[in-house]
C-alpha cells in the first residue's frame, strides 16, 4: 500500500507503517500544505494521514485518485474534512479521540481560566521588564475562582473533565448541550440550563462544542450582550465558534472581563486587537500538546490505518455507515 503523511508527527509511529513493504512518504515541509501541494504529493496513494490544518474536500479526494481508501485524521475534530463527500465515495474517515487528549485539553482550559482570574501573564510580563518594586496592596488585583459560577457549553468528554476539576473549587456548575445529561448531573453536580441562563449567571464560560453550521459564530454580539458583565470566556474548542470581531468589541467595552483563547476564528491569523488587550491570553492551539496526548494520537492515527489494511474495522470510524461499501 501507499501512504502519504501530510506532516511529520511526534514519536516514531510512522516507522510502524513502513512494514511489509508499505511505501510511506512524509511531507518534507514543516508547515501546512497548500491544496496544490497536497494533491501533487498524495496523488495515487491508498491512505492519507492528515492533520487538522489540511482541508480535504471532494475535489482533493478525486484528485488523489479512485484508489484512496481512507483518511486517518490526526485530530479529534474533523471539520477540516468533507465527511459527506468521503462517504459518497466510499472513503473511510477516522479521528483520534482519547482520555489522554481529553485530559490535556481540560487541563489547558483550567490553566487559561486560572491565569485569567489571577492575571498571571500580565504580572509575569511586568515583573520581567523590571516593574516590580516590592509588595503593594492594589497591584494586579484578580478574582478568586472559589465559589464562582462556571458555565460549560458542550458537556462531552472534555467538558465533563473540566466540570470534575471545578468541584474542588466549590463552583456552581451550569451546562448546556442538546439534551440534558442526567448521569453527569448526578455524578458532577452540574445543572442543565438554557444558553441565556448560562450567559446571565456564569462568571466563567468555557466552550467545548465541535464546529458545525449550528455552532459557527454562536458566541457573537448577541451572546456577549447576555453574558454577566465582567465574565471570562475560555475557548479551547474551535476558533470559529466565536465571532472574533464581536469578541474584540465585548472586550473593548468592558462587557467581557477577559478571554483565554487557544483557537482562533481564522487560524493562524489573529485579530491584531487581541494582541494588544491586557485581559486576553492567547496560546497557539496547544491545548492537546502534551507528550501523553500526542503519543496516543500518533498511535491511533497509524494503528487505524494498519487495522484497515488487515481487513478489520477501525475503532474511531467517523462514518461507520461506509464500512460495508468501502473502497477496497
Amino acid at each position: 500500500m501507499k501512504v502519504f503523511v501530510t506532516r511529520k508527527i511526534p514519536g516514531d509511529f510512522i516507522e510502524r507503517l513502513k512494514t511489509d513493504g508499505n511505501e510511506v512518504t512524509v511531507s518534507e515541509f514543516n508547515r501546512p500544505l497548500t491544496q496544490e501541494e497536497l494533491i501533487n504529493m498524495a496523488r495515487g496513494v491508498d491512505f492519507l494521514l492528515s492533520l487538522l490544518t489540511d482541508r480535504i474536500d471532494g475535489d482533493v479526494m478525486d484528485a488523489i485518485g479512485p484508489q484512496l481508501k481512507m483518511v486517518s485524521n490526526y485530530a479529534v475534530g474533523f471539520d477540516n474534512i468533507d465527511i459527506k463527500a468521503a462517504s459518497d465515495r466510499g472513503i473511510l474517515i477516522t479521528n483520534t479521540p482519547s482520555d489522554e487528549v481529553n485530559e490535556s485539553v481540560a487541563e489547558h482550559t483550567w490553566a487559561l481560566m486560572l491565569a485569567l482570574a489571577r492575571r498571571i501573564v500580565e504580572a509575569d510580563e511586568a515583573t520581567r521588564r523590571g516593574a516590580y518594586r516590592g509588595w503593594e496592596p492594589d497591584v494586579f488585583l484578580g478574582h478568586n475562582v472559589m465559589g464562582k459560577t462556571l458555565g460549560i457549553i458542550g458537556l462531552g468528554r472534555i467538558g465533563s473533565m473540566v466540570a470534575r476539576r471545578a468541584q474542588g473549587y466549590k463552583m456552581t456548575l451550569l451546562y448546556n448541550k442538546r439534551e440534558p445529561d442526567r448521569a453527569s448531573e448526578a455524578e458532577l453536580g452540574v445543572k442543565f440550563v438554557s444558553l441565556d441562563e448560562l450567559y446571565a449567571q456564569s462568571d466563567f464560560v468555557s466552550l467545548h462544542v465541535p464546529l458545525t453550521d449550528e455552532t459557527r459564530h454562536m458566541i457573537n454580539k448577541g451572546a456577549f450582550a447576555k453574558m454577566k458583565k465582567g465574565a471570562f470566556l475560555v475557548n479551547t474548542a474551535r476558533g470559529s465558534v466565536v465571532d472574533e470581531r464581536d469578541l474584540v468589541d465585548a472586550l473593548r467595552d468592558g462587557q467581557l472581563g477577559g478571554a483565554g483563547l487557544d483557537v482562533f476564528d481564522n487560524e493562524p491569523n489573529i485579530s491584531p486587537e487581541l494582541y494588544d488587550a491586557p485581559n486576553v491570553i492567547t496560546t497557539p492551539h496547544i491545548a492537546s500538546a502534551t507528550w501523553e496526548a500526542r503519543n496516543k494520537m500518533g498511535e491511533q492515527a497509524v494503528g487505524q490505518i494498519l487495522t484497515v489494511v488487515s481487513g478489520q474495522k477501525p475503532e474511531n470510524l467517523v462514518n461507520p455507515e461506509v464500512w460495508e461499501k468501502r473502497r477496497k
